[in-house]
């Protein structure tokens, strides 16, 4: 490297090695600097150094310095401290909807953002054993085509597939694409959900699809239609009143729960929500819900803690689902 090209690029060197060789807990001496910089082909002497460490502290980094036997420079404040990263290394492990694969790669970038000793720290961190993860490698970049479609006002197609017995993968209406108007995302029981209108279906109206169930995602042309039907759309409602995701009709419906379920019912529904103590020990509440499979699986895993009230059209319909579900026992 010439002589002259190497200067100009010494300050982002020694900017570089503060941050990957250097925490609170290591330092590198002046000794140091300049043998690692020798290393990388730039030649430079004492004070030129502390020139570039003063010009790096007035750019924004906390470089500290010590004296004695184990002192030198290091940087002592990094954008993400070490207990963030270990936050966020632990989201990425543990999210479902990210294959093992793209886990990997995230985790790879996150501890470009510690020292080197301390990216050590992250590699020891807990994995989430036998964790089930996503097998759709795309998923990634298809939230990002999603948001540019929202941002940019414009429809998007897909197509949408389910798995076989044979975990191999069979498209919806014969491999017919999807084109639908994208207005939200939304994180359910750890999948990714896009919520958007559908101007296809008769009639028209407000659909949800899984995210990793979505293929060839693309930007179309056209503007998004169903504006109208988002006017005031509480999108953390929605998402509240649904079960796994899984639609059917959207009904007011009683339920009566045993007190100690208080808990677990606001966590559902929302604090908003009121609760009516019926006999001490048992409360009652309205929701609004869409009455689907899942939701009637829900209220029969609390056993003879919970039970329908009603309206009496949806407490028939979930006596036939536990009559059908005993069936197969008997």
């Amino acid at each position: 490297m010439p002589k002259s090209e190497g200067q100009k690029l010494k300050l982002l060197y020694l900017a570089d090695l503060l941050r990957r060789e250097t925490d609170e807990d290591h330092a590198l001496s002046m000794g140091d600097i300049l043998s690692r910089l020798e290393e990388l082909g730039v030649h430079a002497e004492r004070k030129s150094i502390y020139d570039d460490l003063r010009a790096l502290e007035d750019y924004g980094m906390d470089i500290i310095a010590t004296r004695g036997r184990a002192g030198g420079y290091q940087l002592a404040h990094r954008e993400f401290e070490l207990p963030e990263l270990k936050l966020l290394v632990d989201a990425v492990q543990s999210s479902k909807f990210l294959s093992v694969k793209k886990s990997r790669e995230l985790i790879r970038k996150l501890e470009g953002l510690a020292s080197r000793w301390e990216a050590q720290s992250l590699q020891r961190q807990v994995y989430a054993v036998g964790r089930v993860k996503s097998m759709n490698e795309s998923i990634y970049y298809s939230i990002d085509t999603i948001h540019t479609a929202i941002s940019q006002d414009r429809q998007i197609a897909f197509r949408y597939f389910e798995w076989t017995m044979e975990k191999t993968v069979r498209y919806r209406r014969d491999g017919q694409l999807y084109e639908r108007s994208p207005y939200a995302l939304v994180w359910d029981d750890e999948n990714y959900y896009l919520v958007a209108y559908d101007h296809t279906a008769p009639p028209p109206g407000i659909r949800h699809y899984r995210v990793d169930k979505m293929a060839n995602l693309s930007v179309l042309e056209a503007p998004r239609l169903g504006k109208a039907a988002f006017d005031g759309f509480d999108m953390a409602q929605y998402a509240k009143q649904m079960f796994g995701m899984f639609g059917g009709a959207q009904q007011d419906v009683e339920l009566r729960f045993a007190a100690r379920l208080a808990g677990v019912v606001l966590d559902r529904f929302g604090k908003e929500v009121t609760l009516l103590p019926d006999g001490g020990s048992f409360f009652r509440v309205h929701v609004q819900a869409v009455v689907s499979p899942q939701f009637m699986g829900w209220v029969a895993g609390f056993g003879t803690d919970a039970k329908l009230l009603g309206p009496p059209a949806v407490v028939r319909e979930y006596t036939a689902f536990c009559r059908e579900m005993l069936a197969q026992y008997e």
